[in-house]
């Protein structure tokens, strides 16, 4: 059987609102999922809104963070793909068997209103491929729709809740709750404790609440893949 091919999609943005912080891609929201499809033998390309070197959140970076993130640093192969990505613009969903979205707070700016996002999403919805999401980056599923319904009406999804954006004192600083516009978009939303891992898996979508979920999502991503996937 061909290697699964997967798509990964990150943020491209790096403001934190007006905090005059930088944000943007989570690195273990990046390390951990590529990992695991990596181990699995799967294709993983990498996409962004932009394309190019995505920008990294700096509290990322630091000795704190997981495995999969002291991994990379010493990685040149995966640090080659998140430096040299496409962008999402030119993915087309037909030549990969599904796309996960990294986390990280950039999300919230440019995937959550970008359209080529939201139409490559509505191709691999409409394709029955499956679509992982993790932490910010289900905000990019608000503006999915399939034959002119949303594609989160009805669904259980889970994604950084207002309880975790407290904690980080950022609620005035986002450009909405993340959680409320889910709920308000028709989804069912779920979630765990405050920063431990919490997945979610409803028809074709997985979703991961925080960082700490980024594993467990693509365990859970890949495990739906091997069961239902799409074969051109």
């Amino acid at each position: 059987m061909e290697p699964l091919r997967i798509l990964m999609v990150a943020t491209s943005h790096e403001e934190l609102g007006a905090t005059g912080r930088k944000t943007g891609l989570w690195l273990e929201g990046f390390a951990a999922p590529y990992y695991v499809f990596m181990e699995a033998g799967a294709i993983v390309t990498m996409a962004s809104v932009e394309g190019g070197m995505p920008p990294i959140d700096p509290a990322s970076l630091g000795e704190e963070t997981g495995p999969a993130t002291h991994r990379f640093r010493t990685d040149p192969a995966a640090q080659t793909i998140l430096n040299h990505t496409m962008e999402i613009s030119h993915a087309r969903a037909e030549e990969f068997h599904g796309v996960f979205y990294a986390g990280g707070h950039g999300p919230m700016w440019d995937l959550a209103t970008d359209r080529s996002s939201s139409y490559l999403l509505s191709a691999f919805a409409e394709q029955g491929k499956c679509i992982g999401a993790v932490c910010h980056a289900p905000a990019a599923l608000l503006q999915v729709s399939v034959n002119g319904i949303s594609f989160l009406e009805g669904r259980t999804v889970t994604a950084f809740s207002n309880e975790e954006e407290e904690a980080l004192g950022l609620v005035d600083e986002m450009p909405f709750l993340l959680e409320d516009v889910l709920k308000a978009s028709g989804a069912v939303y779920r979630k765990g404790r405050a920063f431990e891992p919490f997945v979610a898996v409803d028809r074709r979508l997985v979703t991961g609440q925080n960082p700490a979920s980024s594993k467990p999502a693509a365990l859970a991503f890949l495990d739906d893949i091997r069961k239902r996937a799409v074969f051109d």
